[in-house]
């Protein structure tokens, strides 16, 4: 008993009877699926978030009256609108096809709906069942991330759309080696310098195109020097040090000499630094700018260092060894043969006193 005095019913109630009185079924005849075949069965309607959705339902000239349902709700009797969503319009009423329209589908339309037609005081129904499928979106990714080596980094990212989308990591980096999970979760332990780089995690289930965010992951790690050589300069030249050194962050350089710090604007000499190298430049090699020099390479991971020695470079003129075989010029020719002319007396000598 409800307010007033008056029976209030539930909403089931309400329903049913709305259908009985709607299709003139008589009290203790309910209406029942499978009680007539439709002509032809419905199939499933399958549409995409936003789009529109159509609902056909078969009749044939014995139909006196028809309605859509939705689960338990009348959208439609006949040419009459029941229901005050405006995205619900009747497309066609005709002696072969009772259809309706849902626009700009969303998921709370996902369901099922019925077709309820009145033949000979029989009522018939058929059911259809509307599948909203929705793009993949990315809802949460993690922020980019700096990590020192031989830590341990977690990745997250959560996706959602219908059917649920398949998540993929992979590593883009030069270095990578492709996928790396299939998993909303990436979880590197031991992370080492070759695997920085930037992340990506792609979300797709066959609805639209796959989404796709990145996340750059950068690994810190102390200095390595990676090229340095010693160099001869002759006295008065430029000569030239340099010292190459891997950094992350980038590693900062000094010179020795000695015990010395070399500094920018030292007399003679330039020190000039970029991210992953130090040049020491001298204008003017002297003999005092000989001997061993120090490239240190440090960052807040750690130093390293190494000896380069700038030494003197000599350029001497060699003469060509004239070994057997060798081809004289003309002077020595003329040398040899005025120092054979002062052994003819000695000869002729040997020969009277042999006689």
């Amino acid at each position: 008993m409800g307010l007033g005095g008056r029976l209030v019913l539930p909403w089931r109630c309400l329903v049913a009877l709305s259908l009985r009185l709607l299709f003139l079924v008589p009290a203790g005849v309910p209406v029942r699926s499978g009680d007539a075949t439709f002509p032809k069965a419905m199939d499933n309607v399958t549409v995409r978030q936003g789009e529109s959705a159509t609902l056909r339902c078969s009749v044939d000239n014995r139909v006196t009256r028809v309605a859509w349902l939705n689960r338990s709700s009348i959208l439609y009797a006949g040419n009459d609108k029941w229901c005050l969503d405006p995205r619900v319009v009747l497309l066609s009423n005709t002696k072969t096809q009772y259809s309706i329209q849902i626009q700009d589908v969303d998921v709370y339309d996902e369901g099922p709906y019925t077709c309820s037609v009145q033949t000979d005081n029989h009522p018939k129904t058929s059911r259809v069942h509307l599948i909203v499928q929705v793009s993949p979106k990315i809802v949460e990714i993690s922020s980019d991330i700096s990590v020192n080596e031989g830590g341990n980094i977690s990745l997250t990212c959560i996706a959602t759309g219908r059917p649920d989308p398949t998540i993929t990591w992979r590593h883009i980096s030069p270095k990578a080696v492709g996928f790396v999970s299939e998993d909303e979760y990436l979880e590197i332990t031991g992370i080492t310098r070759e695997q920085s780089g930037e992340y990506e995690c792609t979300a797709s289930n066959d609805v639209a195109a796959p989404v796709i965010r990145r996340v750059k992951v950068t690994v810190n790690y102390p200095p390595y020097i990676s090229d340095a050589k010693s160099t001869g300069v002759p006295v008065g030249q430029k000569g030239i040090l340099q010292c190459e050194a891997s950094a992350v962050p980038a590693a900062e350089f000094q010179w020795y000499k000695d015990d010395k710090r070399l500094v920018q604007g030292q007399k003679g000499v330039k020190v000039e630094s970029k991210a992953f190298f130090s040049r020491l430049t001298f204008f003017n090699v002297s003999e005092q700018d000989y001997g061993n020099y120090t490239c240190v390479a440090s960052n807040k991971l750690g130093n390293t260092n190494v000896s380069i020695i700038l030494y003197e470079e000599t350029t001497t003129a060699l003469t060509p060894w004239k070994g057997p075989g060798a081809v004289h010029d003309g002077n020595n020719g003329t040398s040899r043969r005025d120092g054979c002319i002062w052994l003819l007396p000695l000869l002729l000598l040997h020969l009277l006193l042999k006689f």
